[in-house]
């Protein structure tokens, strides 16, 4: 069974940085994409940023140049740096892994972000 845990969400002041890390534990094949994407109540959930098995990224435009995403393929891990949040970064960030050639889709349980003074 896959289970993915998030840590490193909190609240932090405009101009700041976080860093989320996402550990992917179970069976999921080496050919996948892991991602974050965020949720604020009442808007669907976007992509911020994902990342392939081979090194390959892609970021929503709100966050190009501030954040980026890393993953440790030996630990099963992803990481998201985030640098000079804005109060519009205030969201739910979910971890995400999808299975290329599988049906595997998998998501973790959410992790707060809150940027306010």
């Amino acid at each position: 069974q896959v289970q993915l845990v998030e840590s490193g969400g909190g609240l932090v002041q405009p101009g700041g940085s976080l860093r989320l890390s996402c550990a992917a534990s179970g069976s999921i094949s080496r050919i996948n994409v892991m991602g974050w994407h965020r949720q604020v109540p009442g808007k669907e959930r976007e992509l911020v940023g994902r990342i392939t098995s081979n090194g390959s990224t892609k970021y929503a435009d709100s966050v190009k140049g501030r954040f980026t995403i890393s993953r440790d393929n030996a630990k099963n891990t992803v990481y998201l740096q985030m640098n000079s949040l804005k109060p519009d970064d205030t969201a739910v960030y979910y971890c995400n892994v999808l299975e290329v050639f599988e049906a595997g889709n998998y998501w973790g349980q959410g992790t707060q972000v809150t940027v306010s003074s």
